[in-house]
């Protein structure tokens, strides 16, 4: 018991320690994920999310120690992200044609987002940086920061706000479009991506190909349009 102890006392206090705990808690759960045939509810990153939590609470690991090591996986997030320009490149002569109603549905999308969830935080009185941290929800967590902390937002209350929109969707928007008969998986990919940025885009693209490569899409015009528009907006 004590040499284990010393161990554990060894690995939370290096780098080690993050890169351990976040690759085999994520092999793990993404393991589970593909034995329950990817069911929505079973999504790795939501449940990785909350394992090592759960870990970090247990243990008293402050967050700065795990991240030290964590940080290695976070510095692929960039090339995970550029990697889904791939299969729009396999249709870019489709996307190409349908550049201009793309575009438009980006904007309305994107618009509709933002605007939803600013609207309900002042319906309940949230305080203003607050309602200026949920604005950028839709983009990706690192845009999303860089967003907030320009229209007088939190910085890190907007990339928490952006991986629960992330998670959130990922999960219902198997039963959100089943309910609504949207049979295309474009239509499907493209909502996802606009909505739910990246964690939205890699539950789409290992559904169906056609759905990642929208939601690549997607993702990549919100970001583009939000960090445009949003700061002239505020």
């Amino acid at each position: 018991m004590t040499d284990f102890v010393q161990l554990w006392v060894y690995l939370s206090s290096t780098p080690l320690f993050g890169l351990t705990a976040t690759l085999a808690v994520y092999v793990l759960a993404q393991a589970v994920y593909e034995r329950l045939d990817r069911a929505p509810l079973a999504n790795p990153v939501l449940w990785s999310v909350v394992a090592i939590g759960v870990v970090l609470l247990a243990t008293g690991t402050p967050y700065p120690a795990y991240f030290a090591g964590a940080q290695f996986v976070h510095v692929l997030l960039g090339p995970a992200v550029v990697a889904l320009a791939w299969p729009l490149w396999q249709r870019r002569s489709e996307v190409r044609r349908r550049g201009g109603a793309l575009g438009v549905a980006a904007l309305v999308g994107g618009t509709a987002a933002a605007a939803s969830a600013v609207g309900l935080a002042w319906l309940f009185g949230l305080p203003d940086d607050v309602l200026r941290s949920l604005a950028p929800k839709s983009v990706t967590a690192p845009v999303a920061m860089g967003i907030a902390e320009r229209i007088g937002g939190v910085p890190a209350l907007a990339a928490v706000f952006a991986v629960l929109t992330g998670i959130v969707g990922a999960l219902s928007a198997k039963y959100l479009f089943d309910a609504l008969r949207i049979r295309s998986w474009a239509v499907r990919g493209f909502a996802l991506g606009t909505a739910s940025h990246g964690i939205g885009a890699a539950r789409a693209i290992q559904v169906h190909p056609d759905a990642g490569a929208y939601a690549g899409m997607a993702l990549g015009l919100q970001v583009v349009l939000t960090a445009l528009l949003m700061p002239l907006f505020f």
